[in-house]
């Protein structure tokens, strides 16, 4: 059989156009996994990053977290504070109103005495109640007068009113030198002047002696001038001082315990 001269043309080209194709689909092939390569590491480092942000996302989260929790604990503190100046500055105006009303009971029930010799005052958040030294003792003595049985027994009425309230005596001298058999000297006949004023609220007028104390305090806690006759005789005094039970205070001036 004779080939015709066509197909003797294609034999002899065909083992080229093969080489020449398979020469192409290499280079595609080559070209493709090239390109897969480079999407494979473009993912690969999308999923770094995706891992990175992540972790970084997984740290603010703690951060927030534990600063939410901060805050809170912050919150709840200045509420705590927030409800103890509340309650302090209840507790401080009842106080007020207490001195007040105790003021006015005191003045009522000693309007007949001369204002010379006695004053009814708050200092410091306390009543004080001065009496002179000529209604309440003789000279250098420490033996109270009649009149000041009256006096004394017109305060305990009042003082038994607020048995909440604590009582504090303070014997005061002015600075003219006294000795005698019974007294060594102005401290001494001060703390005697004292102890017959507690003595008597709780002998004669019934005042709990737990809540007194008897202090002498000389002449070292003037209220005039000892140079001159008129601050001596304002020095000679004794101070009735009505105030707090310090348990109390110290209480009320306690801060809430913080949560552990």
């Amino acid at each position: 059989m004779r080939v015709s001269h066509a197909v003797k043309v294609a034999l002899f080209f065909a083992p080229m156009l093969f080489v020449s194709c398979g020469k192409q689909y290499k280079a595609q092939i080559a070209a493709k996994d090239a390109q897969i390569t480079q999407l494979q590491e473009q993912l690969d480092n999308i999923q770094n990053t995706n891992t990175s942000l992540l972790d970084r996302l997984s740290d603010m989260s703690v951060i927030n977290m534990a600063g939410s929790e901060s805050i809170q604990e912050s919150l709840q503190s200045i509420n705590r504070q927030s409800g103890f100046i509340q309650d302090l500055t209840t507790k401080v105006q009842e106080k007020d109103s207490i001195n007040l009303a105790l003021v006015m009971n005191l003045k009522r029930s000693l309007n007949n005495i001369a204002d010379d010799d006695l004053q009814v005052e708050v200092r410091g958040g306390k009543v004080h109640v001065s009496i002179s030294d000529r209604l309440m003792f003789r000279s250098g003595s420490s033996n109270l007068s009649g009149q000041a049985q009256e006096v004394l027994g017109k305060l305990a009425l009042v003082i038994n009113d607020h048995d909440e309230l604590q009582i504090l005596v303070e014997g005061h001298t002015d600075n003219v030198p006294h000795e005698n058999e019974c007294d060594e000297d102005n401290w001494d006949l001060s703390v005697q002047r004292a102890t017959s004023v507690v003595r008597s609220l709780h002998e004669a007028h019934y005042v709990s002696p737990e809540r007194m104390t008897a202090a002498g305090r000389s002449f070292y806690l003037p209220k005039g001038d000892n140079k001159t006759e008129a601050g001596r005789r304002v020095n000679r005094r004794t101070e009735i001082i009505i105030m707090p039970r310090l348990d109390q205070f110290f209480k009320l001036m306690e801060m809430p315990d913080s949560p552990g």
